[in-house]
Order: structure tokens, then sequence, then C-alpha cells
């Protein structure tokens, strides 16, 4: 009854604040890009592609405590925020979209794909700086941000990792890939299965990489103690400046620094 009452009070709460939020009218996103709680996204992730358009100042909801920053679930001041916002950018698989559904309010919905990989990186600053006219800014953002994985992919190179035959986590096949790294097979997001570990256990991998929001290769790294495992986040610990460059510099750093 408390939790039905909880929800009852939520969705009087939003409908009330998107009723009055759309008298308003029609935004002028580049002029509220700097104001508080005018851009909002869901989680540190795609608070960081934000960043990288060139926007700053963004709103996050899911603390970036959590491991699995997705399943957050939403509160009545959240959907306040939300529905206050000139801006929300989401991923469509986090839990809260449940809630939300696909309008809220005046807010523009903005949906975007979520992978570090250098192609989404541009498409996702394209779309954001153009609704932002923030291009300037994102161009040189993304051009450091390329630059860096440019430049980790020919120390990996050098250092001879990318020979390395590496199992890798379906969602870190992007930054993977970008830097360059021999991904020999990939496992995940869901447990993995028995062949899986049949096949960890005979094939010759030198290199186990996770994800941390959701590992699943542990069993893989049992079968396998010889193998370097690791794990690497998507989504930043911080809310940012350089928030996914500095998340991809410590992903980069803890292959580097176990290695040996």
């Amino acid at each position: 009854m408390k939790l039905a009452k909880l929800n009852g009070i939520a969705f009087a709460v939003v409908c009330l604040c998107m009723g009055s939020l759309y008298a308003l009218g029609k935004k002028d996103y580049a002029a509220s890009a700097g104001t508080k709680n005018a851009v909002v996204a869901s989680t540190s992730w795609t608070a960081a592609f934000a960043d990288l358009a060139g926007i700053n100042d963004v709103t996050t909801i899911a603390p970036t405590s959590l491991r699995h920053p997705p399943e957050y679930e939403l509160t009545v001041q959240d959907l306040q925020t939300i529905a206050s916002s000139s801006v929300f950018i989401y991923a469509g698989f986090e839990r809260m979209m449940q809630t939300i559904g696909t309008s809220a309010g005046a807010a523009k919905m903005v949906q975007i794909p979520c992978d570090n990989s250098i192609a989404t990186v541009q498409q996702n600053a394209k779309t954001l700086s153009a609704l932002f006219h923030t291009e300037q800014q994102s161009e040189r953002r993304v051009q450091k941000y390329i630059e860096e994985i440019e430049a980790a992919k020919k120390t990996l190179a050098a250092s001879g990792l990318a020979k390395k035959r590496v199992l890798c986590n379906t969602n870190q096949t992007y930054l993977a890939e970008d830097l360059g790294l021999n991904i020999a097979q990939t496992f995940g997001p869901a447990p993995v299965t028995s062949l899986q570990i049949a096949d960890a256990a005979t094939e010759q991998y030198d290199i186990i990489i996770d994800n941390i929001h959701n590992p699943v290769g542990s069993p893989l790294a049992e079968v396998t103690p010889q193998v370097l495992y690791l794990t690497w986040r998507n989504f930043p610990e911080q809310v940012e400046k350089d928030a996914l460059l500095n998340m991809v510099r410590q992903n980069i750093q803890t292959l580097l620094n176990d290695k040996n």
C-alpha cells in the first residue's frame, strides 16, 4: 500500500510539473544550457557524452557511487528535476525509463547510444552539440579524446599487449577494439555458459577483460589462473570535465599496471 501511495504521489507531482512546463512554450536550449538543471542526464555515462559535446553543468539522476547505475530507482525529487529541465539525455536501458516513458513534459528527450567507441563519441557529440550550438567546444574535446586513444594504442602496441589474445566482455569490446587489442572471443553480459568455461580452459587466452558494473567472468578466470583478469568501467566515477577520457585513462592504466 505504501509503495502504491508513493507511486501515486510521484505521478501526481510529475504531472503537475509537466503541465506547468507545457505552458512555457518552446525553449531556447542554447540559452539555457548554463542554467541550473537545464541539462539533465540519466547517468554519469550519458553526462560524459554531454561533456564531450561541449555542454557544461550537467545534472545527473543516478548516483555515481552505484556499481550498476542503470538499476537506480527514481524518487519524487528526481521526477521534478527531470520535468523542470530543458533537455533530458538518456540511453534507453535505464530502469528509470520504465517510469518516465518517452515523454517528460516540456523537457526535450534525447536518446543516445552508449558505448566507448570513437565512432559513438563523434556521433553523440555531433547530435548534442548541434542542439546547444556548442560545436566549437565539442570539436576540441572530441579531438583531445581521439588523440589520447590513438596515443594509447601506440603505447599498447609497443608494449606487446596488442598481440595478446583477449577474452573480452561484450560491453568492453568497443574501447578494446579502438585500442587495437586482439579480441579472440567475447562473453557476457549474460552469465557465462559451461561451453564458454570449457573454451576458456582449453584456448590459450592471455587477458580477460570483464565489466566492473556487471562482472560475469570470474568462472572464466577460475579455470585460467595463468591469465590476467581485470575489469574496466563504462560509467565514470565522477561527473566532471573530461569524465569519459579520465575513465578511459584508468582502464588503460589498469591494463598497463597489471601486464606483468
